[in-house]
């Protein structure tokens, strides 16, 4: 029986769940927490380039500082050996679910109320990475999980990164990240990007969730690339008129052609959708950049404008909106750039019929309540009022505007990942809602900021001691191995380190010391060739030179450490080098004198100082 593969000798892979333009992701088991994980591998030709693995252990790295409910976790990273080459990789948590591009191969058309929910997960994903200075630079369909329970999660954070660093021609960046029909325009012209060409991306994704179509299709990734540089998208209600204006504003806003008349933020397009799903009209700025594209033309079909008034949807949200709408659809071909054909018929008198019957049926309800609040024999009707929006108001702009309204009210504080301290997070009942503000009354929330746990004692412990003890604390590890003198098993330091505040749910970073190197025997090598087997053992050389009667000349007489030791690597071995036998002395011979000696042994002469 074949035995699985293991990295780094506690993942075992189980099997090959999905292939990328630049990498494999296998479903492993974690042999030491017994846990399922994912395991990202680069491929195997792309390791080859040590620049491309410099860049991608630096980015798996960054990914690692990113917890966000909203963002796959990384676990840890590692190095496999595959055919004499490192071949990085990422274990990451395993989410059992489904990706956006699995959702609209079904040919199922979202709601638009729903697109906009799972784009505002993304969005708070994008929010998080990119206050933390990280941009994805490949949101697709393929990169956005679903949870069995419609939670959103975003992969590949920091990965494309690497790709859009290196030197790459159009065709090669179309290899690797997988698709051109979500670059921004400055992706495609090779530009430096920021966070502004995330939110581009996002845009072509809500496009595509609203009209199951991608906003640009070509024969090539340089095609695709073009239109998204030169062509504007056709508006999403052109495609379906059931689409609202509203989802049409917010669209052509995040996929502007210039950056600066996008979304600066993810928090700022946020914003607009959780104002339109709160049945209020999008930001004016939004309203005025889809009425100037309206006016103008836009798309293929320039000719037709858009006369309907962007207002907000209106439905109200209630709880959790169905995935799905119609069911499955019968698509036209992709030329035809439609999902569904209008219906025939009188249009304009459809449309008369549309706005006349509401206004009349409007008329109707006024003129009752009218004749009934005016009878003499009714007794006092309460006035309703609608509960406004304080999402992200500060909370004393939160009083004032239950206050203005004449709603009671009482305050309740929660912890929140994605409103500041002192922000207000929600009403309870929500925005919109109409109450008897004599009667009803409503509950504040707001936010304490994010929850923070003290780091407990992890120094000195092992890997599964510290999991242990993190995950009792609400939080998780990122293993780091550096040089050290410990052992090679035991936490010698951690970030943040022990009773700081981290973030519940957060990593704590965890070094270990690298693995210990054994000194192997190089007595009796050459220099040169002892030196070698050190340096390839990961330690550093450092030699002396000592003469001998005995050994040649050039070749190793002792160690320092002995062989046996074990050494972090880096570490030096000083090396005794025999310079050969040494050199004979010569003894000083005694200088010949004119002068001869005395009968007593001394030297005579004029100069005797006693006269003698």
């Amino acid at each position: 029986m074949t035995q699985p593969r293991t990295l780094g000798g506690r993942y075992e892979l189980d099997g090959v769940v999905g292939r990328g333009g630049m990498a494999e992701v296998y479903r492993a088991r974690d042999i030491r927490l017994d846990r399922i994980v994912a395991i990202k591998t680069l491929r195997s030709d792309l390791a080859r380039d040590h620049t491309f693995q410099a860049r991608f252990r630096r980015e798996a790295q960054s990914a690692a500082s990113l917890n966000h409910p909203s963002i796959i976790a990384v676990y840890d990273t590692g190095e496999d050996m595959m055919d004499g080459t490192p071949v990085p990789y990422i274990v990451m948590e395993f989410v059992d679910g489904r990706t956006l591009r699995d959702l609209l191969r079904q040919d199922r058309r979202l709601l638009p109320e729903r697109a906009m929910e799972l784009v505002d997960g993304i969005l708070r994903a994008l929010d998080y990475s990119h206050r933390g200075g990280i941009v994805h630079r490949d949101i697709k369909p393929a990169n956005i999980m679903l949870t069995r329970n419609g939670e959103v999660k975003v992969m590949d954070f920091g990965i494309a990164r690497a790709m859009a660093d290196s030197a790459a021609t159009m065709t090669q960046t179309a290899q690797v990240i997988g698709t051109a029909q979500y670059l921004s325009p400055e992706q495609a012209r090779g530009e430096r990007v920021d966070a502004r060409s995330d939110i581009y991306s996002t845009g072509c994704v809500l496009y595509e969730l609203l009209t199951g179509q991608p906003p640009f299709t070509g024969d090539s990734p340089v095609a695709i690339a073009y239109q998204h540089v030169r062509e504007d998208p056709i508006p999403p209600s052109r495609i379906d008129p059931e689409i609202p204006k509203w989802a049409d504003a917010i669209v052509l806003k995040a996929m502007a052609k210039d950056p600066a008349q996008r979304y600066q933020s993810a928090a700022e397009m946020r914003a607009d959708i959780q104002r339109v799903m709160s049945g209020m009209p999008v930001d004016p700025q939004t309203m005025a950049l889809a009425n100037n594209f309206a006016q103008y033309g836009g798309g293929a079909d320039r000719t037709r404008t858009m006369t309907s008034t962007m207002g907000a949807p209106t439905t109200q949200r209630q709880g959790a909106l169905p995935p799905y709408e119609y069911g499955p659809t019968q698509r036209g071909t992709r030329g035809d750039g439609h999902r569904r054909a209008p219906s025939g018929g009188n249009t304009a008198l459809k449309t008369a019929a549309w706005i006349i019957i509401p206004l009349l049926v409007i008329g109707a309800f006024v003129g009752i309540g009218y004749v009934f609040l005016s009878s003499p024999n009714t007794g006092t009707t309460a006035t309703k009022v609608a509960i406004p929006a304080v999402n992200g108001m500060k909370q004393a702009d939160a009083e004032n505007a239950l206050k203005g309204k004449g709603i009671k009210y009482t305050i309740e504080q929660q912890f929140s990942t994605d409103f500041d301290k002192g922000q207000a997070i929600d009403t309870d009942p929500p925005a919109n809602t109409s109450i008897d503000p004599g009667a009803t009354q409503v509950k504040l929330l707001i936010s304490k900021g994010i929850e923070t746990v003290a780091v407990p004692q992890l120094v000195g412990l092992t890997v599964d001691e510290a999991n242990q003890a993190l995950d009792a604390a609400g939080l998780k590890g990122t293993v780091l191995r550096k040089a050290h003198s410990g052992a090679s098993d035991k936490i010698y330091q951690t970030k943040p380190a022990e009773g700081e505040p981290a973030a519940k749910g957060s990593s704590v970073k965890l070094y270990l010391p690298l693995e210990a190197v054994e000194v192997p025997n190089v007595i009796g090598l050459t220099f040169d060739d002892a030196k070698k087997t050190l340096e390839g053992a990961g330690l550093k050389v450092s030699p002396v030179q000592q003469p001998s009667d005995t050994v040649p000349q050039g070749t190793v007489i002792d160690q320092t450490p002995p062989e046996g030791r074990k050494l972090q690597p880096g570490q030096t071995v000083t090396l005794t080098v025999s310079s050969g036998a040494p050199q004979p002395t010569e003894q000083p011979t005694e200088q010949p004198t004119d002068v001869p000696p005395t009968d007593d042994g001394t030297i005579g002469g004029d100069d005797d100082p006693f006269g003698n």
